[in-house]
């Protein structure tokens, strides 16, 4: 269909081209059929328990890993200050309660990459073991960091496309282990990610194009390599299972904080999207713990809307943002992607709520906000997670809360935060000062 009857049938995608701020929901929600493609319960927890048998180790490598026992998992917290001046801010009431789930502070890597990125480095450190022979079932995987192995993971590529989170995912974990790691960095990268991967042994390739051609040539180079793994950020159900076991962890976090979730008293979680692999696996993973109780909104910049873009059209990944004339230049280089996932868009169809877009200098915004009220840093891509909470199509959120008879006031709202913490000092306070002119007067 040519793009100009594109933006007459569906009004999303005219007032994406227009760079306006919104609220999509999804007119498929919970009115067809899981997709084939679509991992499943079992899947998950096997997932969960490859980690488990692989906390050990990670707890012998990374010293910020013992006290938890080798797990990779952030802290759920309330954030009542951050509720309040929303409120006041935007001069709005949304009640409930407001909750940031802090992958913002995940071990590691600093972001949300840590989960799926990380779980894929494993796997496939797992598989290259068994099918050697290094590894038997029942070992403690704390051999694995046996010179001898290490020695055999040098051996062994693992390569990467990405904007920068993910590649610090990959990348620490991987060079870690022993294996080489590349990685393929778009144009958006931010500098301080790629001098941190070079200084932990990782060759980083850099391109001035954007993130899809940084995946381009890193699938087609990691093809040309012998014995190189490629992480598909696009495509990879590794990836997406890795991203799914925080469904069930987060369940366990709000019974430890005896929160009840039901008909009555849902869950409204708010996830950054770029290319949607990670939002997706974790809305997926919460739809598997929680089925219709929680409802799942992804979080997008105005100028690297993809998934908003492909799912509106219903083309996913056969559309991209920059056919609505939409430049993709965004300081939220987390989600600074033109083109999404397939494989993402495909399961989520029937599942996601919604997806609300922003404007740069809105997040912003919320960065200060949430710096003032709770003492606490994340990076801009993260700050999309609050794009739900402040009025953007209030009435079409209103609409959607009213349709599925939802008392606002019962409303556990989490925010998550996906990256931020090992952000460098000099750049949080260019953060902060961001979009602010000062008064000489």
């Amino acid at each position: 269909m040519h793009i100009q009857e594109l933006l007459k049938k569906h009004p999303a995608l005219k007032k994406a081209s227009e760079l306006q701020e919104q609220l999509w929901l999804n007119p498929n929600f919970g009115l067809c059929r899981e997709s084939e493609c679509s991992p499943s319960a079992e899947e998950i927890a096997e997932a969960s328990a490859r980690l488990d048998r692989f906390a050990p180790l990670l707890a012998a490598l990374f010293p910020e890993l013992g006290e938890a026992g080798g797990k990779i998992e952030s802290e759920l917290r309330e954030i009542e200050a951050m509720h309040n001046e929303l409120q006041k801010e935007f001069q709005l009431q949304f009640g409930g309660r407001l909750f940031l789930k802090m992958d913002s502070h995940l071990p590691i890597a600093g972001s949300v990459k840590a989960r799926g990125g990380i779980y894929e480095v494993l796997k496939h450190a797992e598989t290259l073991a068994f099918d050697s022979g290094l590894l038997k079932p029942g070992d403690n995987y704390v051999k694995l960091a046996a010179c001898e192995i290490c020695d055999f993971f040098s051996r062994h590529t693992i390569q990467v496309g990405s904007t920068g989170n993910l590649a610090l995912g990959i990348g620490l974990a991987g060079a870690k282990l022993g294996f080489r790691v590349t990685a393929h960095m778009s144009g958006d990268a931010k500098q301080w990610k790629k001098d941190l991967l070079r200084s932990n042994g990782v060759e980083v390739v850099e391109y001035l194009s954007d993130y899809s051609f940084a995946v381009q040539e890193g699938r087609r180079k990691s093809l040309m390599e012998p014995n190189s793994h490629f992480v598909d950020d696009e495509n990879s159900k590794t990836l997406f299972l890795g991203y799914a076991v925080a469904g069930q962890r987060l369940k366990e976090q709000l019974e430890e904080k005896d929160i009840r979730v039901g008909s009555e008293n849902p869950l409204f979680v708010y996830l950054p999207c770029g290319v949607g692999g990670a939002p997706g696996g974790i809305a997926f993973g919460l739809k598997k713990a929680f089925g219709q109780d929680v409802h799942c909104f992804f979080a997008e910049p105005v100028k690297s809307c993809c998934m908003l873009v492909g799912m509106a059209s219903g083309l996913n990944s056969e559309i991209c943002t920059a056919d609505l004339g939409i430049d993709g230049k965004t300081e939220a280089d987390g989600l600074a992607v033109g083109r999404p996932s397939a494989f993402a868009g495909e399961v989520m169809r029937p599942l996601l709520s919604g997806i609300y877009t922003a404007d740069d200098s809105r997040l912003f915004d919320f960065l200060r906000l949430l710096k003032k009220t709770q003492e606490l840093f994340i990076e801009p891509s993260a700050c999309a997670a609050f794009a739900g909470l402040c009025g953007i199509d209030r009435t079409v959120l209103a609409e959607y809360i009213g349709r599925h008879r939802i008392k606002e006031e019962n409303i556990t709202h989490i925010a998550w935060a996906t990256g931020g913490s090992m952000v460098p000092d000099a750049l949080r306070e260019e953060y902060l000062k961001y979009g602010q002119t000062t008064d000489n007067s």
